[in-house]
């Protein structure tokens, strides 16, 4: 069975590539690599001995959208990653994400709705609940009010799904990540973060290699047992085996609904300074870092209510928060080595 993966070069694209090859899939991967590299490639085919098809493409590209599906017409499943994501740049570039993060997405759904069967993986965040007013976050806690244009293209992302699932062939599965980390065991593939990373993890192992002077730490006064911000950390492999067992689901035609919705989490919160932490016991050196004011629009805590995916999808986390940042800490010193 062919698969498109968009985005399939990206940090958790490549993972899930990895992921659908293990598992017998021809993969056909498009990505602009705005966001990635084609080195990437290497570490695919090292860890799986296999090299899928690549098509360095703009999906803001109708025209060469309309092609690709003509002449790749035996897709019988997408996963779709393929979108910007950097919550500040959003901020200060919102025409930017509109474009790249919806306009690709109805690009795509409008060639797989001329299909008589089709099954739509979308990648979405936990960014979705905001400030969740409860923990852990269901599946079926209000979706609020966006808090950056990022978050605001993955809520109008799900509405355009499932609008179109309601008149078309399509069916579709979103899955809502919390935090993804670490890295692939074998070391050949990870997270790259192009220029200062905008998430936790990277920044550490960057601080640990000694690329960053020290972390900081945005704000020790939230109503949290240590002050400091509360997140679920997944391991980024644990992340991809879930796509893969979600795009089965519909292949396999077991979704009970044309749209179907789950949490992608550990259930588990970590607080910054516990990740810190958890990072100085698995690398073996202290970690500076230093307290400077709370970041605009960084809310108090988010974990996930996994019981969705653990006994719907029949999926669930594998990997303790130490085992992400252990293979994180081992590919950042591969790739500086």
């Amino acid at each position: 069975m062919k698969v498109l993966v968009t985005g399939g070069l990206g940090f958790i694209g490549s993972h899930t590539v990895v992921e659908l090859q293990n598992e017998g899939f021809e993969v056909v991967i498009i990505d602009n690599l705005s966001n990635s590299s084609e080195k990437v490639m290497d570490g695919i085919v090292a860890i799986t001995g296999k090299k899928p098809i690549f098509e360095k493409m703009d999906l803001r590209d109708k025209a060469d959208v309309v092609d690709f599906f003509k002449r790749h017409s035996d897709i019988t499943g997408v996963i779709h990653f393929a979108a910007s994501k950097a919550v500040g740049e959003s901020v200060e570039n919102p025409l930017l994400y509109y474009e790249n993060n919806i306009n690709t997405l109805v690009y795509v759904l409008q060639q797989l709705q001329e299909k008589a069967e089709a099954n739509f993986i979308f990648s979405s965040s936990c960014t979705v609940y905001g400030e969740a007013e409860k923990m852990p976050i269901t599946e079926d806690a209000p979706v609020q009010v966006a808090m950056s244009p990022y978050g605001n293209t993955k809520q109008i992302g799900e509405e355009i799904i499932t609008e179109t699932c309601k008149v078309s062939s399509i069916n579709a599965i979103l899955l809502r990540y919390f935090n993804p980390i670490g890295a692939h065991p074998s070391a050949e593939i990870g997270e790259l973060p192009i220029g200062v990373p905008q998430n936790l993890v990277p920044f550490i192992t960057q601080t640990g290699i000694g690329m960053r002077a020290q972390l900081s730490v945005y704000g020790n006064d939230y109503p949290t047992p240590d002050g400091t911000c509360i997140r679920d950390y997944i391991h980024v492999v644990d992340l991809a085996k879930a796509h893969v067992v979600a795009l089965q689901r519909l292949l396999n035609k077991k979704n009970v609904d044309k749209v179907e919705t789950f949490n992608l989490g550990t259930g588990t919160g970590s607080s910054v300074l516990e990740v810190i932490q958890a990072f100085e016991k698995v690398s073996g050196k202290p970690l500076p870092y230093r307290i400077v004011d709370r970041r605009e629009g960084d809310i108090i805590s988010a974990y996930a209510n996994t019981d969705k995916a653990n006994n719907i999808l029949g999926w669930k986390a594998q990997s303790t928060l130490e085992d992400g940042l252990a293979s994180a800490w081992k590919w950042e010193q591969k790739i500086r080595s």
